[in-house]
């Protein structure tokens, strides 16, 4: 499973019509699988409240509704989107949408009477008012949201703050709307590490967020602060549901891989990329314009704004070099995840040695083995070159012969691959 996050309103034209058969030819070259449209639920704007000059796709208007900016002609939104839907599919991609439950607009309105709310907002989200999940009614109307999308033909949730919801609820919804649509897929935006078994064993979520997991062990690495070590104590803390975990390195809440906030370039960010993609067999996600380097210059410190109108990203148009070069490496790494499938890990780590090149606060090395082929990867995330003999231990089972001499560019990795 890779997803691939789009900020509707910001990819290439900005319309339902923008996605044609040229951008899911696109799409199938860097083996995505589910494409989550950000922004398709009608949201707040216009109003006092809202953020920046087109508001935030968090604050709901209308569940039962789509943006009218985002259609040719406003008139036959829900046609246009349903027609974007039937492409997906026809194309192979399972279509996700956000599921926002803890809140809606201050001004939302419905053809079915609205939520009972709580009247005041969550953190700095004052373009929200929070939704009352004492009201039992409000469980049963949430849950006719999710059958209305499912069915229009909507694939997967990506459900937003989910621990900002009662537990119960879910364990409850899930279960609920599988039963009509079985093959119904959710995904948790969960923050708390030690949440994450409760997120999958009781409210029963198909997969999720490693945000305080993976992505702030990488993000500690390159601030300077952080060890590869963590890497592979996060692995092992994760154990069985290690399959269920959603391993990213962007979205449109963090600052962009490649922007001075984060690895500083794309190129500076590709032992993550190969790390966090290829480790173990999990799903990966990354946002649209990450594959060509998108920095957000144009953002709020490396971030692209879901509040207002910045530059749009068109992969599809032409590229500089640069671009093109960055593309191939997300297209040989995605792709050769594709490959590897549910193929077992082995962490190699352990037995490396400083005195052969190995930097323990700073490389990291592992096997991929399926009965099909045999994947030796080393990423360095340092900033100088390494020159590695990587010592593959017996138990391993590896095809490899072990003490195989590598050389490593700086904040990048190496593939060694047998067959």
């Amino acid at each position: 499973m890779t997803v691939y996050q789009i900020l509707t309103r910001l990819f290439g034209k900005g319309r339902f019509s923008s996605f044609s058969a040229k951008e899911f030819e696109y799409f199938k070259s860097l083996s995505i699988t589910h494409l989550w449209f950000t922004g398709i639920i009608r949201q707040s704007t216009g109003k006092p409240y809202v953020k920046g000059d087109i508001g935030s796709p968090y604050s709901i208007a209308d569940y039962y509704d789509v943006n009218d900016f985002l259609a040719d002609e406003p008139e036959n939104r829900m046609k246009e989107f349903g027609n974007l839907v039937n492409r997906c599919h026809k194309h192979g991609f399972k279509v996700v949408l956000d599921y926002i439950p803890n809140h809606v607009s201050p001004d939302y309105s419905d053809a079915f009477g609205g939520f009972k709310t709580c009247g005041y907002h969550d953190y700095d989200w004052t373009d929200t008012d929070k939704i009352d999940y004492s009201c039992s009614e409000n469980w049963e109307k949430m849950l006719n949201v999710i059958l209305f999308w499912a069915a229009k033909g909507v694939d997967a949730f990506r459900c937003d703050m989910v621990e900002l919801v009662p537990v119960d609820y879910w364990a409850w919804l899930i279960p609920a709307a599988k039963a009509k649509y079985p093959n119904l897929e959710f995904i948790a935006e969960v923050y708390d590490f030690n949440s994450y078994g409760r997120f999958k064993n009781e409210a029963k979520f198909d997969y999720l967020y490693d945000k305080s997991g993976l992505y702030d062990r990488i993000r500690a690495i390159y601030s300077g602060y952080g060890s590869t070590s963590e890497l592979t104590a996060n692995w092992q803390r994760l154990g069985e549901l290690q399959p269920a975990m959603l391993n990213f390195l962007e979205n449109h809440d963090e600052q962009r891989l490649a922007s001075p906030y984060f690895a500083g370039s794309a190129q500076r960010g590709f032992a993550a990329l190969a790390m966090s993609a290829l480790f173990y067999p999990a799903p990966f996600m990354f946002y649209f314009g990450q594959e060509l380097g998108e920095d957000a210059h144009d953002g709020a410190e490396g971030r692209t704004s879901i509040f207002s109108w910045v530059r749009p990203i068109k992969p599809t148009s032409r590229l500089s070099a640069e671009q093109k070069d960055v593309l191939e490496v997300y297209r040989r790494v995605l792709g050769l995840k594709e490959k590897l499938g549910d193929a077992s890990n082995f962490d190699l780590c352990y037995a490396q040695s400083a005195s052969q090149g190995f930097d323990f606060n700073r490389h990291f090395a592992f096997l991929r083995c399926s009965d099909k082929m045999e994947v030796l990867v080393v990423c360095n995330f340092s900033d100088s070159p390494a020159d590695i003999t990587i010592n593959i231990p017996e138990e391993a089972g590896s095809a490899f012969a072990s003490g195989i001499k590598i050389s490593v560019p700086a904040k990048d990795f190496f593939l060694l691959i047998t067959s």
